[in-house]
């Protein structure tokens, strides 16, 4: 009887690790959960520097320390204490994330999330939505008063693994962006056209995640575009 019931657990263990969400296998095997990832801790703001906030998913995370490396001496480098998920969620959790201080640049994206296909086929925003909800987000970015600057959406690659998202929805996706930012004055940082040459050495294989030292080349890129903004105050 014993014996039967060590193999129905063993059993069971194996259907929950196979059925289990592959970004759930991937926390499994990461750093203990409670331990929050270091790109998300707040700084304290140098007095005399201007004010920069970031506003991204994990891909603007892994930036984030690297970021604000480059620009130490240059800006507070701030970033939203979460990953900003779809816009949706932004729609949510903007008014928190821009609090109550004065923000000199804002650097952001939504995208990676949006596009995102679901259990039942759609992606989780459709592109319809999409445009909807970042032309709300633009209008209260504006409302800061900051120097606003969009990162496009980053590459999806061919057969990625884990969460399923088509490549061909980037440039869609990103389309909708650019058309909102270009009538609304907004600066550009081509994070896709700028990774997309050099995919194969910056990115994850089978990955929307850069390497830490593909994060560190986006970071250049980045922080040249925060300088720009920067000049522009």
């Amino acid at each position: 009887m014993k014996t039967f019931a060590n193999a129905s657990l063993l059993v069971l263990g194996f259907v929950i690790f196979n059925f289990a969400s592959p970004m759930e296998v991937h926390s499994q095997n990461a750093k203990n959960p409670a331990e929050k990832d270091p790109s998300l801790e707040p700084i304290t703001d140098d007095a005399k520097l201007p004010r920069v906030l970031l506003i991204g998913d994990s891909i603007s995370m892994g930036y984030t320390i690297p970021v604000r490396n480059l620009l130490k001496g240059k800006a507070n480098v701030h970033r939203i204490p979460d990953n900003g998920g779809p816009t949706t969620n932004g729609l949510a959790q903007l008014k928190s994330w821009l609090g109550n201080g004065k923000w000199d640049v804002i650097h952001f994206n939504w995208g990676l999330h949006d596009l995102k296909i679901m259990s039942n086929g759609e992606r989780q925003v459709s592109p319809e939505d999409y445009d909807k909800n970042l032309r709300q987000l633009v209008a209260q970015l504006k409302a800061t008063g900051a120097t606003l600057i969009w990162a496009t959406t980053t590459p999806v690659p061919e057969h990625v693994k884990g969460v399923l998202r088509h490549p061909e929805d980037v440039p869609l996706y990103n389309g909708i962006a650019l058309q909102i930012m270009k009538a609304n004055g907004v600066l550009i940082d081509d994070l896709y056209g700028f990774a997309l040459p050099q995919l194969s050495k910056i990115q994850l294989a089978q990955n929307v995640h850069y390497s830490a030292e593909g994060s560190e080349v986006l970071a250049k890129k980045v922080a040249a575009s925060i300088e720009e903004g920067l000049a522009k105050k």
